[in-house]
């Protein structure tokens, strides 16, 4: 029962295979049990490429055994259509496209397998260019934000160093005026004279204003302070928003990238692994003897061909004589005075009704 299954998926006719020799059968058998295992990798690995796409086993099983059955198919064609003949080069020439079906089948298969294989290289990679994303990411962003940051920072430096330059005067008038009444500056007389009060009263006034300018600063730098707290809350929020998007670059371009970063050796080898794999069909195929399957099918079918030659040639014949014959007919019935007197007759009888009704119409007008 096995047997037979494998030799279906091997495309040959069963009933002809079943006249050939045991040999004969398990030849094909082996070529179908190929096909059969062909199909399966290329179901597994289409199933994995699809769900690193999808994110959903289901969907991911369901396109994939679609995919392993189009192979299947393919690759089933291609072996059934491979006929032998008495020539390897008309045999290599006949399959050279087959060939390179099956090497950009093999490829196609392959590469969602290497994906797994190298999973845990490829996810180093991927952190890698991770780490560098999220690196350039902070950068720009900041970029956007670190200039009007850095304007109100200054803002507020320019804020507190009016209030400290006011400062520095009320000391200094307060100095003064504490020197002129003990005495050891101004006038140099001890006492709370004319001048002191001169001097407390601008010292005083210029308190006052450095108090009113205090806070007015003080308002004003708490609204610098909040925009640049916004700002940082705002760049904040894009590098979080943009970090979800990095984590989440593990998609399958991404990662054949990281898999083209990684050393090719070991990919090819596996790329040949599936590449002997998907010829070795059409290869048995090609370097087999040509065996009673291929004998007999050779026979049914130059048969079927001869058939339809020769009912094409009896048509072409048979056609060709009818117009002979015809041609003789024509040619005996053109010297019959018993036929041209009669259509002679007939074609007077026909004038003459023309003639009646054209006479009939112009009455009528008149």
């Amino acid at each position: 029962m096995l047997k037979q299954f494998f030799i279906i998926c091997s495309g040959a006719d069963t009933d002809i295979l079943k006249t050939c020799s045991v040999g004969e059968q398990n030849k094909y058998a082996g070529i179908g049990a190929t096909v059969l295992f062909t199909a399966i990798m290329a179901f597994i690995a289409g199933s994995y490429a699809l769900y690193t796409v999808f994110d959903n086993p289901y969907t991911s099983i369901f396109f994939g055994l679609i995919w392993g059955l189009l192979i299947f198919n393919l690759d089933r064609y291609i072996v059934s259509t491979i006929k032998k003949t008495d020539s390897l080069f008309k045999e290599i020439i006949q399959a050279s496209p087959r060939i390179v079906l099956a090497v950009i089948i093999a490829i196609v298969i392959s590469k969602p397998l290497e994906l797994k294989i190298f999973e845990k290289e490829i996810n180093q990679v991927l952190l890698e260019q991770k780490n560098q994303m999220t690196l350039a990411n902070k950068r720009q962003l900041a970029e956007q934000f670190l200039p009007t940051i850095t304007t109100l920072q200054n803002d507020i430096e320019n804020l507190n160093n009016t209030v400290s330059i006011k400062e520095a005067e009320v000391n200094a008038l307060y100095n003064t005026y504490i020197g002129e009444a003990e005495g050891t500056a101004g006038t140099n007389l001890l006492g709370k004279g004319p001048v002191y009060k001169e001097k407390r009263e601008k010292h005083d006034a210029l308190l006052a204003e450095l108090q009113l300018l205090k806070a007015e600063n003080k308002a004003k730098i708490i609204g610098i302070e909040n925009d640049i707290a916004n700002l940082k809350s705002q760049y904040n929020l894009q590098v979080a928003t943009s970090q979800t998007i990095i984590d989440n670059f593990d998609g399958l371009m991404a990662r054949v990238e990281a898999l083209g970063k990684l050393p090719r050796l070991p990919s090819f080898f596996i790329f040949l692994l599936f590449l002997a794999i998907e010829t070795s069909p059409i290869l048995a195929k090609l370097l087999s003897p040509k065996g009673a399957y291929d004998l007999k099918l050779e026979d049914e079918e130059t048969a079927l061909k001869t058939h339809v030659l020769q009912n094409k040639n009896q048509r072409d014949a048979l056609l060709k004589t009818d117009y002979a014959i015809n041609d003789r007919i024509y040619s005996d019935l053109e010297n019959e005075e018993e036929l041209y007197t009669y259509k002679r007759n007939k074609l007077r009888e026909l004038m003459q009704l023309q003639a009646d009704s054209f006479y009939k119409k112009q009455k009528n007008i008149l």
